[in-house]
């Protein structure tokens, strides 16, 4: 090796390691978030101390996400990536983070998190077959719809974020006091108004509200897509629809990004009340107010 290529050699090296060390104390901590709703827990632990992006809305599907430029260059000057994972971004994450080329939030660096390594996941499919739709090998990943475990995925997002911040480790340690302490009275809360909904039957769009089912104690009896991801055929809906007939369920519930057709047809043969909810935290919104709004609707469905 030459005098040049040991010079180009030991410049990459340096760059490698200027990248991956931590956040100055006087920085902000740059956090790209796949979904709003990380981005909302994260704005909790951290406040100002982070400079938070989420690279997708309550308006969008974050299974289908296209890797645009916009995303990359973020991705690129980011320290942390806080993601859902469970191959809920399979389809774009692994992209983006190829182009982005930032060692900081590569698998096994301090500043990549997934939240479903944190919770235990439900709907794990015995058999992994294709053939049945959108299935994810580790589980469902639409955890986030309840709040024991945004408890548990915040409690780890906080010692990612003081592993990153060593310098204000204890401020973010002190903020996931008072975020435990507010979810704590919250869930008391939304459980005592969502009494009513003990043992209520629920059709739904697509399997995104499992995690919200269990812990209000919702029945699912039908989905509205033959297989999931896959979206309602004619012939489906009309077997849901004599499902139905002999026995209706209570409510019919889709996320607000998802089409409305099939819930709004299904409805108005059966007279049963299609609710759409926010299937993620939306614009100027916490992630008390969103939650507080999905049981709102669900109790009080012509609000």
């Amino acid at each position: 090796m030459n005098i040049k290529q040991l010079y180009k050699a030991f410049f990459s090296l340096t760059l490698l390691l200027i990248a991956s060390q931590p956040v100055l104390a006087n920085d902000q901590v740059n956090l790209f978030a796949c979904e709003p709703e990380w981005a909302a827990i994260a704005h909790e632990l951290g406040g100002d101390l982070l400079k938070i992006y989420s690279a997708t809305t309550s308006e969008q599907d974050p299974h289908h996400i296209q890797p645009r430029p916009s995303l990359i260059a973020r991705a690129r000057r980011a320290d942390v990536l806080a993601c859902t994972g469970a191959e809920l971004e399979a389809g774009w994450l692994p992209i983006l983070l190829r182009k982005a080329g930032n060692s900081r939030i590569l698998v096994g660096q301090p500043g990549h998190f997934m939240a479903a390594d944190h919770v235990l996941l439900l709907g794990k499919p015995a058999i992994l077959d294709r053939s049945l739709g959108d299935v994810h090998a580790d589980g469902n990943p639409h955890f986030h719809t309840d709040p024991y475990r945004l408890k548990q995925v915040a409690r780890a997002l906080t010692e990612t974020l003081a592993s990153v911040d060593a310098a204000h480790a204890d401020e973010y340690r002190k903020n996931l006091g008072v975020f435990m302490s507010r979810m704590d009275q919250a869930i008391m809360r939304w459980k005592a108004q969502a009494k009513p909904l003990l043992g209520k039957k629920v059709v739904v769009h697509h399997q995104n509200w499992v995690y919200l089912e269990k812990w209000i104690g919702l029945e699912e009896v039908a989905m509205l897509e033959p297989k999931s991801g896959v979206p309602p055929t004619s012939t489906h809906l009309s077997k849901i629809l004599s499902q139905m007939k002999q026995a209706p369920a209570d409510m019919i519930v889709y996320a607000n990004h998802q089409d409305s057709h099939a819930a709004n047809w299904l409805s108005k043969k059966t007279a049963i009340p299609a609710i759409a909810l926010p299937g993620t935290v939306e614009q100027g919104q916490d992630v008390f107010q969103w939650m507080s709004g999905i049981v709102d609707k669900l109790t009080k469905p012509s609000s």
